[in-house]
């Protein structure tokens, strides 16, 4: 039981930053809940739990069969750590929400479901961060690759939930320092996985 909390942490961590940071499933979410109202935004939050699973399904059935050929793990890996830097830079970088709401039309939660499902961030986390991440829990036991799983989807769709609710109640969340100061911690948290999957890459290739 205790070797499956830091997968859950690490699911957490994910879950956080992709459900905070700015990007179109979020401008959808904020969007909807100041055309219409906060039901709206939590309805197009809960997009992920739609869209999301034949990307999992696929991406850890192509890792599992690739799992002994540690080449293509080592290169998988050090393309994780290339995207996981690529959102750590991101989120240290930030300086507003970079979210232009002016632009956004109202959406359905079909068209949240539509926008997040051709979106290339899902399948670049899963095949690069997320379906690695997930064998290698699976591996310790079950339960971890569950917990992580289940940390990740909590806080994704938890969060964008909470910032629809923080935007219905106040407008002005998403200029405030506690957002931006919030979304750079875990850009810093970010870069130390970054360097880990670097590592296991260069490990599995006997770089190193």
């Amino acid at each position: 039981m205790i070797d499956s909390f830091p997968f859950f942490f690490t699911g957490i961590l994910f879950g956080l930053v992709a459900g905070i940071s700015p990007g179109p499933l979020l401008a959808l979410v904020i969007a909807e809940t100041l055309m219409h109202s906060r039901k709206a935004g939590f309805l197009v939050a809960l997009a992920p739990l739609v869209t999301d699973l034949p990307i999992v399904l696929v991406s850890v059935f192509l890792l599992a069969k690739f799992s002994h050929s540690h080449f293509i793990l080592g290169g998988i890996s050090i393309l994780g750590a290339l995207f996981i830097g690529y959102l750590a830079y991101e989120s240290i970088s930030v300086k507003t929400s970079g979210l232009n709401l002016q632009k956004v039309e109202p959406h359905s939660l079909r068209k949240g479901v539509t926008a997040n499902f051709l979106s290339p961030h899902p399948y670049l986390f899963w095949i690069a961060v997320g379906a690695p991440t997930a064998l290698k829990a699976y591996k310790v036991n079950l339960l971890s690759a569950f917990l992580f799983i289940l940390g990740f989807y909590l806080f994704l769709v938890g969060s964008k939930i909470f910032v629809a609710f923080v935007i219905d109640k106040s407008r002005d969340f998403l200029k405030s320092r506690v957002y931006v100061y919030t979304i750079r911690l875990l850009g810093v948290v970010l870069l130390i996985f970054a360097v880990l999957f670097l590592k296991d890459g260069f490990t599995l290739l006997g770089l190193i």
